[in-house]
């Protein structure tokens, strides 16, 4: 890949969520929750800390959960790579208003920077479309992004996946909450659910 023209992840995230009218957000971990966060803390933000290899399943649950709701995964290549075997469950349970981004920045940001696979020969919008994604694209360009964000609203025609080539700057930290009982709760009371 060439490091030259790569996407700030900052400006890539807040394009996603810049009308996302009544989409539910979930950040893996580490830098997506930031980024996630940098956008506008969000009722329908579902954040995960410690739950590495999580995101897109936690996407699919509340996609099979909440139909009528655009659900967004935004996560990182180090994560995704960890849960990759997720792509192929939510390829068969195909729900239309999933849709999965991956900030890939070809290194493994949480644990020092080392060089990630997909620096080399995974292919990320390719093992999702090979795990039944049909709407899977690599992304690298700003107007492919705000494209995308305009289709995770469309509730009929996912899953769909985005792998998205961002810069490896090292960008401030933007914390949310980190009380988990607080964040669950949160977004049930958003969704019309009671407290656990």
């Amino acid at each position: 890949m060439s490091k030259a023209n790569l996407l700030d992840r900052r400006k890539v995230v807040s394009a996603l969520l810049a009308d996302r009218k009544d989409a539910i957000a979930v950040g893996g971990l580490g830098a997506s929750t930031n980024d996630i966060t940098a956008a506008g803390d969000h009722a329908r933000n579902f954040y995960l800390w410690g739950g590495m290899g999580g995101a897109a399943m936690i996407g699919l649950g509340l996609a099979l959960a909440q139909p009528k709701l655009p659900v967004l995964v935004i996560t990182g290549d180090g994560e995704m790579l960890m849960g990759m075997g997720s792509l192929a469950t939510i390829g068969v349970q195909k729900p239309s208003n999933l849709s999965i981004v991956v900030l890939d920045n070809e290194a493994y940001g949480e644990t020092g920077g080392q060089t990630s696979h997909t620096s080399a020969a995974a292919d990320l919008a390719g093992v999702a479309r090979a795990c039944g994604i049909a709407d899977s694209r690599a992304i690298s360009t700003m107007a492919e992004v705000e494209a995308f964000a305009k289709a995770i609203h469309d509730l009929s025609a996912g899953p769909r996946f985005a792998n998205v080539k961002i810069d490896s700057a090292n960008v401030e930290r933007i914390l949310p909450s980190r009380d988990g009982t607080y964040i669950v709760n949160r977004i049930r009371g958003e969704l019309g659910f009671r407290p656990i």
